[in-house]
C-alpha cells in the first residue's frame, strides 16, 4: 500500500480518466497499466493476471501512457496491436519508444519549440493495455458549440472509405454518450470511441482539450457577421486588408466639446479656434498617411455621416463669434472632401448598408479591378447600434489586420486577426 500512492500520483492523464469514467459507469474495456518503473523491475504481476483473462483473444493493444504525455498533441505518441503475452507488451513499450525516438522526433521537437512542449524522458514510459476490440475508430468532440465526429477507415474491411467528420453521426445515442462523458468530466474533451463489429460503442481515451484553441472558435470570439455583400466580380470569398475605424460622430463630439472649451475661455478667440481648426487639419492628416502606408485597405464605417445634428452643432457653435465660426465652418466644409476622396481610395468598405460606393467604369471593371475588385460589404441599418457595439467591445481599431470571409450565402464574417 506504502508504494502504491507515489504511482497513483504520477497516474497519466489518460489512464487517470479512463479509470473514472470507469468508475462511473461508462462502456470502458478493461485495462491495465503497467508504468516505466514496472518495466524496469520487471513486475509484471498485475499485467500477468490481466493477460490470464484475456488471452483468449490472442492479441491486445498496448496504447503509449507517459506521464508527461497530455503535454503533447494526439497521436504524438503510438498505440500497437501486440501478442497477448508478456513478451508482445515489452515489444510494443519498446516500438513506441523507438518511433518517439525516430519517426515522430521532428514531431516532439516542432511542439517543444513552438507549443512550450516540455522535455520529455521517453525511458518514463508506461502503456495501458486493453483487449483488441475489432471495429472501427470515432473520434468525437466539441467544436465551438456543436459536436463533430471523425470516422476514421476500417482496415479490416475489403472496400474501404476515407476518413471523414461528419456532425451526423451514424447512432444518436455518440450524442447522448459524449455529452455525458464531457459533463462528467467537467471540462472539453477530445473522446475516442471504438464501435464494434457487433455495434457496441467502447469509450477508449479522453484527452482534456479546455486549454487548445481551435482556429474556428478563436475567430468566432473576435468576429462578426454582417447582412450581405455588393461586388461586380467573385472570383475569390476571402480577403485580408488593414483597416481604417471611421467614427465621425466621435470626431464631430470632440469638435464641439473643443468649441465648448473657446466659450468658456478667457483667452482670445482667435486663438483658441486656432486649436480647433488643427484638430481638423490633424484628423485629415491621419487620414491621408493611412492611405500612403497602405496600398490597398479597408475602411470600417462606425459613422461615416453623422445621421443626428452633430455636424451642424458643430457648424453653428460658434455663432456668438462670427469670425472664428467661418473659420470652423471651412474647415469642416472642406473636412466632407477630404473624407469622400479617402473613401475612394479604399477598395473595402464596411459599413451599414445605407453606404455604398458609386462605380465608374473603371472602377467596376477597369483591369485594376482583376485582382482586387472593390467589396461593400454591410450590415441593415436597424442592427447598426448593436453591430458597432460588438465591433467597439471586440476591439476592432485603427492599424489591425481583417478578414473577410464570405459564405456560401453571401454573407461575410468579418473578424480580427
Amino acid at each position: 500500500m506504502e508504494n502504491k500512492a507515489p504511482e497513483k500520483a504520477k497516474l497519466p492523464e489518460k489512464a487517470k480518466l479512463l479509470e473514472k469514467l470507469k468508475a462511473n459507469g461508462f462502456n470502458v474495456p478493461e485495462f491495465v497499466y503497467v508504468s516505466a518503473k514496472k518495466f524496469e523491475t520487471k513486475d509484471f504481476k498485475a499485467l500477468e493476471a490481466f493477460l490470464d483473462v484475456h488471452r483468449e483473444s490472442f492479441k491486445v493493444i498496448a496504447r503509449s501512457a507517459h506521464p508527461q504525455e497530455s503535454e503533447y498533441k494526439g497521436g504524438t505518441f503510438d498505440s500497437l496491436e501486440t501478442y497477448a503475452d508478456i513478451g508482445g507488451i515489452i515489444y510494443a513499450r519498446n516500438r513506441i519508444i523507438h518511433l518517439a525516438e525516430t519517426a515522430k522526433h521532428l514531431s516532439i521537437r516542432r511542439q517543444q519549440i513552438f507549443n512550450n512542449a516540455p522535455p520529455i524522458d521517453l525511458q518514463e514510459m508506461g502503456v495501458i493495455v486493453m483487449p483488441f476490440v475489432n471495429g472501427s475508430s470515432v473520434m468525437a468532440k466539441m467544436i465551438h458549440n456543436h459536436w463533430e465526429f471523425g470516422y476514421c477507415r476500417n482496415r479490416n474491411q475489403k472496400v474501404q472509405t476515407e476518413p471523414h467528420i461528419t456532425r451526423v453521426p451514424h447512432d444518436r445515442s455518440l450524442y447522448q454518450l459524449s455529452r455525458a462523458i464531457q459533463k462528467r468530466l467537467g471540462f472539453k474533451c477530445e473522446i475516442e470511441y471504438i464501435i464494434s463489429t457487433e455495434g457496441d460503442i467502447h469509450v477508449v481515451q479522453a484527452k482534456d482539450i479546455s486549454r487548445i484553441e481551435t482556429l474556428e472558435e478563436k475567430l468566432s470570439e473576435r468576429s462578426v457577421r454582417l447582412d450581405g455583400v455588393r461586388r461586380i466580380r467573385k472570383q475569390r470569398n476571402y480577403r485580408e486588408r488593414s483597416v481604417y475605424v471611421m467614427d465621425n460622430k466621435a470626431f464631430y463630439i470632440d469638435v464641439i466639446s473643443l468649441c465648448e472649451d473657446l466659450v468658456q475661455s478667457e483667452a482670445a478667440p482667435e486663438t483658441r479656434v486656432k486649436n480647433i481648426v488643427d484638430r481638423v487639419a490633424e484628423y485629415e492628416a491621419d487620414l491621408e498617411s493611412f492611405a500612403l502606408r497602405h496600398q490597398r485597405f479597408a475602411v470600417l464605417g462606425f459613422s461615416i455621416q453623422d445621421s443626428g445634428d452633430l455636424y451642424q452643432i458643430a457648424n453653428h457653435y460658434l455663432d456668438d463669434f462670427p469670425d472664428q465660426q467661418k473659420a470652423l465652418s471651412k474647415a469642416l466644409h472642406n473636412n466632407l472632401y477630404k473624407i469622400d476622396i479617402f473613401l475612394a481610395e479604399a477598395d473595402t468598405l464596411i459599413a451599414r448598408d445605407k453606404f455604398r460606393v458609386n462605380l465608374c467604369s473603371h472602377d467596376a471593371y477597369g483591369i485594376d479591378t482583376v485582382r482586387n475588385p472593390l467589396w461593400c460589404t454591410f450590415w441593415h441599418a436597424d442592427r447598426h447600434d448593436a453591430v458597432v457595439k460588438e465591433f467597439k467591445r471586440l476591439g476592432f481599431k485603427t492599424g489591425d489586420t481583417v478578414g473577410i470571409d464570405i459564405g456560401a450565402d453571401d454573407r461575410p464574417v468579418v473578424y480580427r486577426h
